[in-house]
């Protein structure tokens, strides 16, 4: 098997909880470690084996993500986890790669607007920078799996409408760069689900089932529709957050992403097993909510709970 289809099985869907590094960008409090790490150890004891644990980014720039070697240490410790984590430059991913992270996370945004605000280098740049990590990471052996995240996939809120066949080609030269995996990203919830299902065929057949990633935002409620479209169309590994927390600081308009207990709810219905235990996943949002009782937290599930008196799971 491929290290791809080791850390993303191709026969079953695989959720990725991103919530301890999205959901914590654009907070104004943010857990303690030992938070995080009950937080992490409460969803993997439901299930969840995929987390995003925080950024390699200074300190002075992202306090909440300091920890982000330590978080990476407390995945490995629980056994069956991956750990991935976001490099925005060259010494970020020379971080990440003296630590046992299971996958780095590249951004190219789809538009180039959106690549100065956000990363202050041309999408050519950032393809660049993927390319670095790729042989960086094979000439130190390591075994981390690079992840080339295109943001503004749907739409900019900067430059405004994206094409797809824009988005097709910055994911083929991600790619041709080294990227094992190619995540498309609706940014700021501009997406309906007819686009989501185009984009999402597209990406299958350039790159295959288990090559590439849809991270998707709630900001104007079509999250969970989206992820439905994404699915039914090919995708089997998608992004979410508990409580839908998150944001991307440099694009207005951004809010959280599609929320994770909810996600899981919508897969199940739909035949796909997740292995995640639904009840005791969202009785894991107790912790974020208590340690950040400022923030707003989102979802169905938590508010009615799944059906109690007939079996949803089909």
């Amino acid at each position: 098997m491929s290290r791809i289809d080791i850390a993303y099985p191709p026969d079953k869907v695989n959720l990725r909880e991103v919530g301890l590094r999205d959901g914590l960008q654009l907070v104004r409090t943010w857990p303690s470690t030992a938070e995080k790490r009950e937080w992490l150890e409460r969803e993997h004891a439901a299930g969840v084996r995929h987390f995003e644990v925080g950024s390699f980014l200074p300190a002075s720039r992202m306090p909440q993500f300091a920890d982000v070697v330590a978080m990476i240490d407390a995945v490995a410790a629980l056994g069956g986890g991956y750990s991935a984590a976001l490099a925005l430059n060259e010494r970020g991913a020379t971080d990440a790669l003296e630590t046992h992270v299971d996958e780095i996370v590249c951004v190219v945004s789809a538009t180039e607007e959106h690549s100065q605000a956000n990363m202050r280098r041309s999408r050519d740049e950032a393809i660049g920078l993927v390319r670095t990590v790729a042989r960086m990471r094979d000439e130190l052996g390591h075994k981390a799996l690079v992840n080339a995240g295109i943001s503004m996939a749907f739409g900019c809120s900067i430059a405004g409408k994206v094409e797809a066949v824009e988005v097709l080609r910055l994911a083929e030269a991600c790619v041709e760069a080294g990227a094992d995996l190619v995540g498309i990203a609706d940014t700021v919830g501009f997406a309906g689900p007819r686009q989501v299902s185009g984009l999402v065929a597209d990406m299958y057949r350039l790159v295959g089932d288990g090559g590439f990633i849809v991270h998707l935002h709630d900001t104007r409620g079509m999250g969970i529709a989206n992820a439905s479209a994404a699915l039914d169309s090919g995708c089997r590994i998608l992004d979410g957050s508990l409580g839908g927390l998150g944001g991307c600081p440099f694009a207005p308009g951004a809010t959280g992403n599609v929320v994770f207990e909810d996600l899981v709810y919508l897969c199940e219905t739909k035949g796909f097993a997740t292995g995640i235990d639904l009840a005791a996943l969202a009785a894991a949002r107790s912790i974020p909510e208590q340690a950040m009782p400022g923030e707003s937290f989102y979802g169905g599930i938590a508010r009615a709970g799944p059906p109690a008196t007939l079996d949803w799971r089909t």
